[in-house]
């Protein structure tokens, strides 16, 4: 039952209080508790203090004190159901703390004859009782049924008949999480093998070294394209928060990525009537741009100067400007967040300023990147290697200038630390393979999600438990905090 908010002291007489066995239970508990509630309470004392101030001097009917109440008390009592994040994550560690403890003794009176070793039986058992203890608790998750995974649908073609039916999906990407970290268990494990081998003779090469360093960039890289292609032309395949996210970021004029979309569907054909001119006109209208440029059958292509949105013709000073332009939000986020995190003092503020200074570089390059990766494609280099003919306009504007752009702006990762790099390569992979996959599946089909996400956490448990640094970044010091007796 540690938390980050007591001292030390106070955890461990706290944990002192409570039976070892059931500590890693506890913890997970009041853990998982916390990182379910504690985001939506913050939203409502943001949206109440918002409120406050809006009314003030204003005749309010309401009493905006009541009905803070009232959903302060609803998230409270959320937290507690059965069925949510905090009874999964306590069935999980504790299931499998408890699990090991019964498995590791019908192990040692079944297998008495020496055959296995006790380590070998010690791991097999940390395995099965995590794959059980997944298994069960991921069923408990998935028991849950929701109306956004469930469809009114016609019984046998007699549309007097109607039944709901349930879709699996609401844990996917929960699935997907433990199944990246399970993989880059697996993978770091068997590349640190080579190295140490490799590197015992003598025959550990640069390549190898580049190879080492690059890797958590590559995978953010591609993790990136993957996220940013769905975010233009499929963005209900990611989560309408992340959707939001990305649009405020890319400050884009929403009738250039119709237009884009358009494109890509074939809807809007270079030197075709198709009705199409009214959407790219109206934005010529509003930056003051000749209003034939917005007409894809006289202009082939719209100029680039559309996509620049009032920074002239230069693709490079568009760039330019889009860094400068994004490198302010990001300042505005970051630097007071870097600021509470650190110490009060001149050195703290030094840190703070670097810290947020390259957090805002780097996302200022990522939104750069892709915009100056579409007009490399549209203008700079696609023309000369493509094609300057219709078609080839066709096929630039129809997604080879979108595709240029998501390229390139996850390698804006460079600018950050290693550590950092390897924290953000984590975080977007699951995401990334989201897109990949539907949000709504058949139920039947629901065991073989359960069963990756079983397999999966019981290779990090098992992997926490037998060496700390392989489980990578934040989530190794988490687990090893919550299992420990």
């Amino acid at each position: 039952m540690t938390s980050s908010l007591l001292p030390p002291t106070s955890r461990r007489k706290l944990d002192e209080s409570i039976p070892p066995l059931l500590r890693p239970l506890i913890r997970a508990y009041v853990l998982g508790y916390a990182s379910a509630v504690a985001p939506r309470l913050l939203t409502l004392v943001l949206q109440y203090v918002t409120k406050r101030r809006t009314d003030k001097g204003a005749v309010i009917v309401a009493r905006p004190h009541d009905s803070f109440i009232v959903s302060l008390q609803r998230i409270l009592r959320g937290g507690l159901d059965l069925r949510r994040f905090p009874t999964f994550c306590a069935v999980l560690v504790g299931g499998t703390t408890l699990l090991e403890v019964v498995l590791s003794r019908a192990l040692n009176r079944l297998l008495q004859s020496g055959h296995l070793t006790a380590l070998v039986r010690k791991r097999f058992s940390r395995w099965v009782s995590t794959f059980i203890a997944a298994w069960l608790s991921l069923r408990l998750l998935q028991s849950k049924k929701t109306d956004g995974f469930s469809e009114t649908v016609t019984v046998d073609s007699d549309t007097s008949k109607q039944e709901k039916k349930q879709f699996a999906g609401r844990t996917l990407d929960l699935t997907l999480f433990a199944a990246t970290r399970a993989l880059d268990v697996i993978i770091g494990e068997v590349w640190a093998q080579r190295k140490q081998r490799r590197t015992a003779a003598g025959q550990w090469t640069r390549v190898e070294s580049l190879i080492s360093k690059l890797t958590d960039p590559a995978v953010f890289a591609t993790s990136c394209a993957l996220i940013m292609w769905a975010w233009f032309y499929e963005p209900c395949r990611l989560p309408r928060a992340y959707t939001k996210w990305i649009s405020s970021a890319a400050a884009v004029d929403p009738r250039l990525i119709e237009a884009l979309r358009r494109c890509h569907k074939g809807e809007l054909r270079y030197g075709e009537e198709t009705g199409q001119a009214p959407l790219l006109q109206s934005m010529c209208a509003d930056y003051k741009l000749p209003s034939q440029w917005g007409d894809p059958v006289k202009a082939i292509p719209f100029p680039c100067e559309i996509v620049h949105m009032g920074c002239g013709p230069s693709c490079e000073y568009h760039a330019v400007s889009r860094f400068y332009r994004s490198f302010k939000w990001s300042m505005a986020t970051y630097l007071p967040l870097n600021i509470l995190a650190r110490q009060k003092s001149m050195k703290g503020l030094r840190i703070a300023f670097r810290s947020a200074a390259r957090s805002s570089s780097f996302l200022a390059a990522f939104i750069s990147l892709f915009y100056y990766g579409v007009c490399l494609a549209r203008t700079r280099l696609g023309p000369h290697i493509i094609g300057k003919d219709t078609q080839s306009r066709q096929t630039i504007d129809g997604g080879l200038c979108v595709g240029t752009g998501c390229f390139m702006c996850g390698w804006s990762i460079l600018i950050e630390k290693a550590a950092r790099r390897k924290e953000l390569a984590l975080f977007v992979s699951p995401r990334a393979m989201a897109t990949l996959l539907p949000r709504k599946y058949p139920l039947e089909k629901q065991w073989r999600e359960t069963f990756v996400f079983a397999f999966s956490t019981a290779v990090v448990f098992t992997c926490i438990r037998e060496n700390r640094q392989r489980v990578r970044g934040m989530l190794g010091n988490v687990l090893s905090s919550v299992l420990e007796a």
